[in-house]
């Protein structure tokens, strides 16, 4: 069993917080590579497996700077992986692959429950090598279900969960659409970085390894439904689905003379505050807005006069306003200026890197701040089976 005494590392010595965790890791794409890549950051050592040839699918789905197979995507969420390519259904790799279980803390694979079995890597097999290791199986949807066998990615997903169905309740444009980000990969990329981390605990506490299984339906559902469930949380529901707040069409960005801004008037003081300093404080004086519950059942047009006076305004202008008056905003800034944002600079969030075979490049540190730091050393993605020879024992320069 892993333990910081059983590597010598006496309480709060430890220079990563996951340091001698060793992961294998059998996941493609988003989903598990991006749980991966955040215990990479935390201080696992994490082997990934690899199809030979053409690798991990994600390497492909972007321009490369230099060498084919090494997309924008995968250098962000594989940096400080160690590659090796094995073919299991070839004998002498899956053996390879069964002496890296057999020294593993973590075994995380996202292959279908049928596939994993036809493979001699479900749970009780890997367990028969190794008692003691935590087997994350990121699956599609719950293996006790009707969907267990089907095939899972974020557009399915989203489609499944209703998330398709909220733009459209939104602007009432009837077509169902996805939210433009890999949202429900990455939400389920989390759920399985704290899998990980709780059954690691439970592992040092009673030296057990177990099965734990993170479904991406279900995981994403629970993400969603928190606020959108809404009224269908009671028995019988008293509202429709859909969380109000969300789904209101006039709640969007402000225009202003340049641009436009995000205001948020979450509290209800913070509406005197706005009406004031965009020079219509009268308006509230309407009857429509003399209560609280008036003026929430009357939103729409509130932000519909904020809409009508904000032009009046520079964005630059708004936002130093709406700061000093103490009122949430920021200017609405175009995803290709990201990297021009003052506070990601002074927080130091994306950092210069160089790829052995990529040249320079930039990483984005890890967002959370621990009071011992981590490891600030990102390390970089590793070529397809770049560490391949080395764990099959063959010799260098092979």
């Amino acid at each position: 069993m892993w333990s910081a005494q059983s590597k010598g590392i006496a309480a709060g010595d430890a220079k990563k917080l996951l340091e001698g965790v060793r992961i294998v890791d059998l996941t493609s794409v988003v989903f598990g590579p991006y749980a991966t890549q955040i215990l990479v950051d935390l201080g696992a050592e994490v082997v990934k497996i690899e199809t030979p040839g053409a690798g991990d699918s994600f390497r492909w789905t972007g321009k490369a700077a230099v060498t084919p197979g090494m997309s924008p995507g995968f250098l962000a969420i594989n940096r400080g992986k160690q590659s090796v390519a094995l073919d299991l259904k070839v004998a002498r790799d899956l053996a390879v692959m069964q002496d890296l279980l057999r020294g593993a803390d973590v075994f995380i694979l996202n292959v279908r429950g049928k596939a994993v079995e036809r493979l001699g890597l479900d749970y009780e097999t890997v367990k028969a090598l190794n008692p003691g290791i935590v087997y994350a199986h990121c699956v599609g949807f719950g293996q006790d279900g009707p969907y267990a066998e089907l095939q899972a990615y974020d557009d399915v997903i989203q489609a499944a969960t209703g998330t398709a169905s909220l733009l459209p309740r939104v602007d009432e444009d009837p077509r169902a659409r996805y939210l433009p980000s890999l949202i429900a990969d990455k939400v389920a990329g989390l759920h399985a970085v704290y899998a990980v981390l709780a059954a690691i605990i439970h592992k040092l506490r009673t030296g057990e390894g177990q099965k734990v299984e993170i479904p991406m339906f279900e995981a994403f559902s629970h993400f969603m439904l928190i606020e959108h469930l809404a009224g269908l949380t009671f028995d019988p529901p008293n509202a429709p689905a859909g969380y109000f707040r969300q789904i209101d069409p006039d709640r969007q960005p402000f225009p202003t003379s340049d641009g436009f801004v995000s205001i948020v008037a979450y509290t209800d003081d913070a509406w005197p505050r706005l009406f004031g300093l965009l020079g219509n404080p009268g308006f509230l004086e309407d009857e429509r807005f003399s209560t609280r519950k008036l003026r929430t059942a009357n939103s729409g047009l509130l932000y519909r006069e904020v809409t009508r006076l904000t032009p009046n305004f520079t964005s630059a202008e708004l936002v130093a306003k709406c700061h000093a008056a103490q009122l949430p905003a920021q200017m609405v800034r175009d995803l290709s200026d990201i990297m021009d944002d003052p506070h990601l600079s002074a927080t130091n969030f994306f950092r210069p890197s160089n790829h052995p075979s990529e040249g320079p490049y930039y990483s984005m540190a890890h967002p959370v701040r621990f009071a011992a730091p981590l490891d600030t050393a990102l390390g970089n993605a590793p070529l397809l089976d770049e560490h391949g020879p080395r764990f099959r024992g063959e010799p260098r320069g092979k």
